[in-house]
């Protein structure tokens, strides 16, 4: 099984940061992606989605000290689905992006290679193991041999 999501868009607010009570931390930022499309008056239109993103501990601390409202990123990980209660006893749900991959798009400081992300810009941490199912090898199917090579250039579609 899969849970996998790859989102490049840009932050919606600088993360908010908080230390829990067992010292982790974790970091918290909206991404929006955009989707352009032609209604059917043919005009133009742009659909923004916005996804909630949870990155914990040092890939947190990269979030703090990195990332700003506005910068492009990439982010690849898994979603998560939380339930709770709030004060009044109703069911809240949110639906959070956990990454296991984290990349700036953009350089925040300036200068003749700004707009080159290197490899300092992307954070990783290591995704869950995941069971996987041995796949059964399959066999090469054999080609037919050509007796000549006149044969096998007749088969070519042009």
């Amino acid at each position: 099984m899969i849970n996998k999501v790859t989102l490049i868009g840009n932050l919606g607010a600088d993360p908010d940061v908080k230390t829990l009570d067992n010292g982790a931390k974790v970091a918290r930022f909206s991404l929006a992606t955009n989707e352009n499309y032609q209604d059917k008056m043919g005009e133009w239109q742009k659909k923004t989605e916005w996804h909630n993103v949870v990155v914990w501990r040092a890939m947190a601390d990269r979030v703090e000290r990195d990332f700003k409202k506005g910068m492009m990123v990439y982010v690849e990980g898994k979603i998560s689905y939380r339930k709770w209660q709030d004060q009044e006893g109703k069911d809240k749900y949110a639906t959070d992006i956990v990454p296991y991959t984290l990349r700036m798009l953009e350089r925040k400081e300036s200068g003749p290679n700004s707009n080159f992300p290197s490899a300092e810009d992307e954070v990783t941490s290591t995704p869950p193991r995941q069971i996987t199912q041995p796949m059964q090898a399959q066999q090469p199917q054999a080609q037919p041999k050509a007796n000549n090579p006149t044969e096998a250039e007749d088969d070519l579609p042009f």
